[in-house]
């Protein structure tokens, strides 16, 4: 693995480190890459539900929130969808106007929705950051087989045509997983019942921020300048979110962390990104 991979699947808890054979070694340079050959219009989607908590969890905005910024400095507009159950936690970090709440509804209204969306907003690339994907029987699974289908927006349908696209995720059941969908259930500590949704370049890390962050370092080494949020940057971010409604995702607490990393330990990872960047001079 090139040192961008290892780093963001270090302290894996979750056991998405055995996909890595699946991918190729490269895989966030190849993300990076498949995204400023499509530059223009970008669509950003976040948003995970905790049901048992009732709010969503810290893991994903900010990550969402600094690839855009990212992608904004390197000339990009960019949209975030997201639902109406998490876009407390996005709105504030990025402009109101900038926010597209999708409607929780039936399959041919997010269908007629996701094709409305797109022929006004004609985005250049699409980007998930961990965001519930569909099952193969239309539903919203957590880690634990928990249904939220009733809190989640269909946002997936907007992965459903031709516009290029970017998956993140750390668990299985998030848009993208659909590309190793066959290989998801042989492991024990991943779900059986895996996202469907397909995406035409993944990135797995073991907390999905740490994807993206990983992303924003690929996108640094090949724009020639460190894009990367510092790690207070980080912190002060995720204690935004928190603040406006997130939840820790594993507990469900209104605490100061991410997928049971506490903010020193989360931080570590964009630490040793920042040190790959000083590496090679940025």
């Amino acid at each position: 693995m090139s040192a961008i991979e290892e780093i963001i699947l270090r302290n894996d808890r979750r056991g998405i480190s055995a996909l890595k054979p699946y991918l190729p070694d490269d895989f966030c340079t190849q993300a990076a890459q498949y995204i400023l050959d499509n530059p223009g219009p970008a669509i950003i989607c976040t948003g995970f539900y905790i049901r048992a908590a009732g709010a969503p969890e810290t893991d994903g905005p900010p990550g969402a929130v600094f690839v855009g910024r990212a992608l904004e400095s390197l000339g990009y507009s960019v949209t975030h969808v997201t639902d109406g159950y998490s876009s407390p936690v996005i709105k504030g970090p990025v402009p109101a106007d900038r926010v597209v709440e999708f409607p929780v509804a039936d399959e041919r209204s997010s269908r007629q929705y996701a094709d409305k969306l797109l022929q006004e907003l004609k985005p250049s690339v699409l980007i998930s950051i961990e965001r519930g994907g569909m099952t193969r029987d239309g539903l919203y699974l957590n880690m634990r087989g928990v249904d939220f289908s009733a809190y989640n927006a269909k946002v997936d349908y907007l992965f459903a045509g031709q516009v290029p696209s970017v998956g993140i995720g750390d668990g299985g059941n998030e848009i993208g997983m659909g590309n190793l969908a066959q290989e998801i259930p042989q492991f024990d500590t991943l779900p059986d019942d895996p996202a469907v949704t397909c995406v035409d370049k993944l990135i797995i890390a073991s907390v999905s921020n740490w994807g993206g962050y990983g992303l924003v370092t690929a996108l640094s080494l090949l724009a020639g300048k460190n894009l990367l949020p510092s790690v207070q940057e980080e912190e002060d971010m995720i204690r935004r979110v928190v603040d406006a409604g997130a939840v820790e995702g594993v507990s469900g607490d209104k605490i100061y962390a991410v997928d049971a990393f506490p903010l020193a330990e989360n931080g570590q990872a964009l630490a040793s990104l920042h040190d790959v960047l000083s590496e090679h001079g940025l």
